[in-house]
């Protein structure tokens, strides 16, 4: 789930334990877990509700000082419904997090993420995964639009495609911008080796 930068901290102490979303059908299940840009949250109940009947303490728990403050602030059509989504942070940390700081990588390892890379290229018009893992390496913090003109690609494409090495482990998400992550280092120097 998206959280702007603001109520991350909440999220990661247990302060901030509801969300509201305006979907089409919900985007998440009880029981789930999601990352937030500041860890995992495990979703412990999703409903759906009406607007009149979000309570100051419900906003004060989304991280807002009511719910007028709440209201003024939901994003997406008002003709979809609206949910409430308890949660709770998770204390165990993002295996994607644990994979990315991990700098030993085997031989079969660089075997496997280079056949995960080349499956990523042959369902796009043309290569471009070692083009991003070498743009984003040589420019960490560089913005995700500078990035991807150099690539000669849309900005929205460009970070979806990056989300893709991020599940392997390859980069991480800066405030601004990417850099590489310990194993995305070690697998191009391994590559190239």
């Amino acid at each position: 789930m998206l959280f702007e930068p603001r109520l991350r901290a909440g999220l990661h102490d247990g302060s901030i334990t509801v969300a509201f979303r305006r979907w089409k059908r919900p985007q998440v299940t009880a029981g789930g877990r999601y990352r937030t840009g500041s860890g995992l949250i495990e979703v412990a109940a999703i409903e759906p509700v009406e607007l009149g009947s979000i309570a100051d303490a419900d906003a004060a728990a989304a991280g807002y000082p009511d719910a007028d403050a709440l209201l003024a602030d939901l994003r997406g059509d008002p003709e979809l419904p609206l949910y409430r989504i308890v949660f709770r942070p998770c204390s165990e940390p993002d295996a994607r997090d644990v994979l990315a700081h991990t700098a030993s990588i085997t031989s079969d390892d660089v075997v496997t993420i280079t056949r995960r890379l080349d499956g990523f290229d042959a369902r796009t018009d043309a290569p471009w995964t070692l083009a991003a893992l070498n743009a984003i390496g040589e420019r960490p913090g560089v913005r995700a639009g500078d990035l991807a003109d150099g690539l000669g690609l849309e900005r929205l494409d460009f970070k979806s495609r990056v989300r893709k090495l991020k599940e392997l482990g390859l980069t991480l998400s800066l405030t601004v911008g990417y850099e590489l992550s310990p194993r995305g280092r070690a697998y191009l120097a391994k590559r190239s080796g």
